[in-house]
């Protein structure tokens, strides 16, 4: 555990200062692209300005014999596309901390374009070791290439013990970003009874008593529901986001945008799009609703300091509701900033 006055220190001298609060920032998706798909890649300058952030993935889903092409393609992103310019947030998925190419990615990705990563996103993290690894290692690696600001570290949650560790992963690093939930990994850690990514199973569900000869009603069950509330609650007590992972199944919007509202409802601040058909449904669903924000904007307005107690609408708000209301309102800001659109429909003064 690193003592309180030594928190905010830097690693390494000659590194920057780590942030002491998170860079206000929307991320309602984190749009995964293989870099070593040059047709893919050839898209992302066009793509940027429309997602909140482009990840650059060089772990699952890129063969071995490609990481090196992943790699040099995500640092050729980097270096062609004015991603600041936009507003986007550029971040890579590096590989893992037990493979052979870990040290490859960051040394190369921090050497050539550290200057414009923004975070680097973990995979299996199990505990806080791993993040002070990353830590110690990009901090000496800043240093050494003068990097100006400080690299930020997501976690993927996609172990057993990564879960247990939840709470000190959390508050491992001044450099937490945050967290992502990683079913399909989690799920083999756990010993789960699913081939899915992410989102339900029809099997995994609860029926009513039984009443005579009637037909019991029956619902499905959320799989994920306790694991997200664990990564929320320790990503809120630390000041940092927490975040939805993938959802496989392309074809099925409906399902998709339930999972994601879940997330939303339950604290998550946006979740992984792996397909350009998820874009439209995170944007939709990470977004406060424009009758939600008009009423919070209204409570926020009839309590400006937030103390007290008024009536609307025949409702009693509080010190309580000010805050619910404060996270919508500031939330919608944020939207409204990056689209036009929305900006109209949510009339913030």
């Amino acid at each position: 555990m690193k003592l309180p006055r030594r928190f905010f220190q830097p690693l390494a001298a000659g590194a920057p200062e780590p942030f002491r609060e998170l860079p206000v920032k929307l991320e309602r998706m984190i749009h995964f692209v293989p870099p070593h798909n040059e047709k893919v890649r050839a898209k992302v300058g066009d793509l940027a300005a429309t997602v909140d952030v482009v990840l650059g993935n060089l772990e699952d889903a890129v063969p071995a014999d490609q990481k090196e092409a992943a790699r040099k393609g995500f640092i050729a992103m980097g270096k062609e596309i004015d991603f600041a310019k936009t507003g986007t947030g550029l971040w890579t998925r590096i590989n893992a901390l037990n493979s052979p190419w870990i040290l490859d990615d960051l040394f190369e990705v921090v050497s050539e374009i550290g200057s414009k990563v923004d975070v680097v996103m973990v995979p299996k993290v199990e505990g806080p070791w791993d993040i002070h690894y990353i830590d110690q290692l990009l901090s000496q690696l800043e240093a050494r290439h003068k990097v100006q600001k400080p690299i930020l570290v997501h976690a993927i949650l996609e172990t057993a013990e990564g879960v247990a560790n939840v709470d000190a992963i959390a508050s491992a690093s001044p450099r937490m970003h945050g967290m992502s939930l990683g079913p399909a990994d989690l799920a083999a850690s756990r010993g789960m009874k699913t081939t899915r990514v992410g989102g339900g199973h029809p099997e995994y569900r609860v029926i009513s008593d039984a009443k005579g000869e009637e037909a019991r009603a029956s619902a499905q069950q959320d799989l994920w529901h306790y694991t997200i509330a664990r990564m929320v609650d320790a990503c809120s007590a630390n000041g940092i986001k927490a975040f939805y992972g993938p959802f496989g199944d392309f074809s099925d919007s409906a399902a998709c945008e339930v999972q994601f509202r879940n997330a939303f409802l339950m604290g998550c601040a946006g979740a992984w799009t792996l397909h350009p058909n998820q874009v439209a449904i995170a944007k939709r669903v990470f977004a406060p609703d424009p009758d939600e924000v008009n009423f919070a904007a209204r409570i926020v307005a009839a309590m400006p300091d937030g103390t007290g107690a008024v009536m609307l609408d025949g409702k009693m708000q509080d010190d309580a509701t000010w805050k619910q209301a404060k996270v919508i309102v500031d939330l919608a800001r944020l939207v409204a900033d990056k689209d036009p659109e929305l900006a109209k429909v949510y009339k913030l003064s």
